[in-house]
């Protein structure tokens, strides 16, 4: 009589993929929330995608169609300076807000239309900032944000990290 033994396939194969469905989970950017929450003077807030690394950074709102009231994108760099922005291959109109390390709105460019030409003008302050909020344009105005506003946020914790 010959005796078989249950193949590798047929009881390894639903193993390797539980293994390999947690693994791939395990190496995912846990905890990596990409969204914050930024809050107005006013009390209201906006859910702003994080634009972190250089390639974030570059690409920013480009080729979105729209953008809503409560949204908008958070440009954070490592040390204040004289970033400026453009609106290649933007499509939709912006308000950027760009503010110091304590998170104070330092210059505002409103209403900021989408570059339709070369050569595209760029737009940023005079003093240095250490961010960067990008709002659908009426944004600013509809929050009453003006320059010397402060607003508030928390970074993750692992923004904090790459910026140390």
């Amino acid at each position: 009589m010959t005796h078989r033994h249950p193949s590798m396939l047929g009881l390894g194969f639903p193993i390797l993929l539980g293994l390999a469905i947690g693994l791939g989970a395990f190496c995912q950017d846990r905890g990596r929330d990409r969204f914050i929450k930024v809050f107005f003077r006013n009390g209201k807030s906006v859910t702003a995608e994080l634009a972190v690394s250089d390639e974030e950074r570059a690409r920013g709102l480009m080729f979105r169609e729209k953008i809503l009231p409560d949204q908008g994108m958070l440009f954070v760099f490592d040390r204040e300076d004289l970033h400026s922005f453009w609106m290649k291959n933007t499509l939709v109109p912006l308000d950027m807000l760009w503010l110091d390390s304590q998170r104070r709105v330092i210059h505002i460019a409103a209403d900021v239309p989408p570059c339709r030409e070369e050569p595209c003008p760029s737009y940023g302050p005079e003093s240095p900032a250490r961010y960067v909020l990008e709002l659908r344009a009426g944004g600013a105005a509809a929050n009453g944000i003006k320059t010397g506003d402060q607003l508030q946020f928390v970074l993750p914790e692992w923004v904090l990290g790459i910026l140390r």
